[in-house]
C-alpha cells in the first residue's frame, strides 16, 4: 500500500461533526463532476469511497449508486464511482456549489472556521491529493485539479497555515504543491492524520540526522585529506633539504620543527604544535608551527632553484 493510501485511510475514519462532513464533501463533489445533474465521485481508495457514501446517507438519507470497475491500462486496482441522481440540486446548494449556476468557488460558508477549513482541505486530499513517502529520495505533496482559478483558491486555503504551496500547469490540469518537509508535517497534523504523521516525523527525523551525519563525516574527511597533503607537501621540503646537506644549516627551531613534522607525518598543526609544547617545555602556537614550516618551504624551495 502506498503512503497516499495510507493516509487516505486514516483520514477516511476520522468522526466529524455535521457541518464538518458538509465541508469535506463540498470538497470531494467540487474536485469530481456534476453532469446532467447527476453527482459522480471516483476513486481508488476502498476508504474514501465508503467515507464518501455514508456522508451522504448520514446527511441526506440516500443511498448512492456505487460501481466498481478495473482499473486503467487493465492494473490490478479498481476504481470506485459513487453516483448520485436524487437531491442533486438542493445537494450541491447545501454544500455552496449553487447559486443560479454551478460555482466554481465555493461560498464561505464552508470553510467559515478552522475546523471547518481543516474538514475542507482533508475532502480535497482524499479525492485529488498525494503524497510521497518520506523513505524516498523528496519530500513532495501535491493536489491534481482542473482548473486553474480553483487551484489558486486551494493554494491560498493552504497559505493560510504557512505551507508554502505553488501552483504550476502540468498538460491540461493544474498542480497545486508543497515540497518542504516540515510543511508536509503541518499539513498531516492539519487533516488530523496522526498516525501518518508521527510515520513521518520518525522518517523525516532519521533522515535529516542521517544527512547531517554524512555532511560531517564529509567534512571531516575533507580535513583529514588537507591535512594529510599539507603533511606531505612539508615532509618533501624537510626531505629535500636533507638530502642536499642544507637542513644543518637551519636554526634551531626550525630543525625542531622540522623533525617532529617527520617524527608525527599524521598530526595536524594543532595537534602537533601541543605535541611540541609538552615535549620541549617551550610553547608554540599553530600560527607559530605554520610560521616555521613555510620558513622551511621558503628555503627548501630556494635550494631547489641554486
Amino acid at each position: 500500500m502506498s503512503f497516499t493510501s495510507t493516509v487516505k485511510d486514516e483520514a477516511s475514519k476520522i468522526i466529524e461533526s455535521k457541518t464538518e462532513m458538509i465541508s469535506e464533501l463540498s470538497a470531494i463533489v467540487k474536485c469530481t463532476k456534476i453532469e446532467d445533474s447527476i453527482i459522480k465521485i471516483d476513486t481508488e481508495n476502498n476508504s474514501v469511497a465508503r467515507k464518501v457514501y455514508n456522508i451522504f446517507k448520514e446527511l441526506y438519507n440516500i443511498n448512492p449508486k456505487i460501481i466498481v470497475r478495473t482499473g486503467y491500462n487493465f492494473n490490478k486496482h479498481y476504481i470506485y464511482i459513487i453516483e448520485e441522481k436524487d437531491k442533486n440540486h438542493k445537494i450541491i446548494t447545501d454544500l455552496g456549489l449553487y447559486d443560479n449556476e454551478i460555482l466554481n468557488i465555493p461560498k464561505d460558508f464552508v470553510i467559515a472556521d478552522e475546523e471547518l477549513l481543516r474538514a475542507y482541505l482533508r475532502g480535497v486530499f482524499l479525492i485529488s491529493g498525494s503524497i510521497n513517502d518520506p523513505k524516498t529520495s523528496r519530500y513532495h505533496l501535491e493536489f491534481i485539479l482542473d482548473d486553474i482559478s480553483y487551484a489558486k483558491y486551494i493554494s491560498n486555503l493552504l497559505n493560510k497555515f504557512n505551507l508554502n504551496s505553488k501552483v504550476i500547469k502540468r498538460d491540461n490540469k493544474y498542480t497545486v504543491y508543497v515540497k518542504e518537509a516540515e510543511k508536509i508535517s503541518d499539513f498531516l497534523r492539519i487533516i488530523g492524520t496522526t498516525n501518518a504523521l508521527f510515520y513521518y516525523e520518525d522518517i523525516r527525523i532519521y533522515r535529516d540526522h542521517k544527512n547531517m551525519t554524512n555532511r560531517l563525516n564529509n567534512c571531516e574527511q575533507a580535513n583529514v585529506d588537507k591535512i594529510v597533503m599539507s603533511s606531505n607537501e612539508q615532509i618533501k621540503n624537510i626531505e629535500k633539504l636533507k638530502n642536499s646537506d642544507a637542513f644543518e644549516f637551519l636554526d634551531d627551531k626550525l630543525k625542531t620543527v622540522a623533525e617532529y613534522r617527520l617524527k608525527y607525518p599524521d598530526t595536524s598543526l594543532q595537534e602537533l604544535s601541543e605535541i611540541i609544547t609538552l615535549e620541549t617545555g617551550n610553547t608554540i602556537t599553530k600560527s607559530g608551527l605554520y610560521h616555521r614550516l613555510n620558513k622551511i618551504k621558503e628555503i627548501s624551495s630556494k635550494k631547489k632553484k641554486l
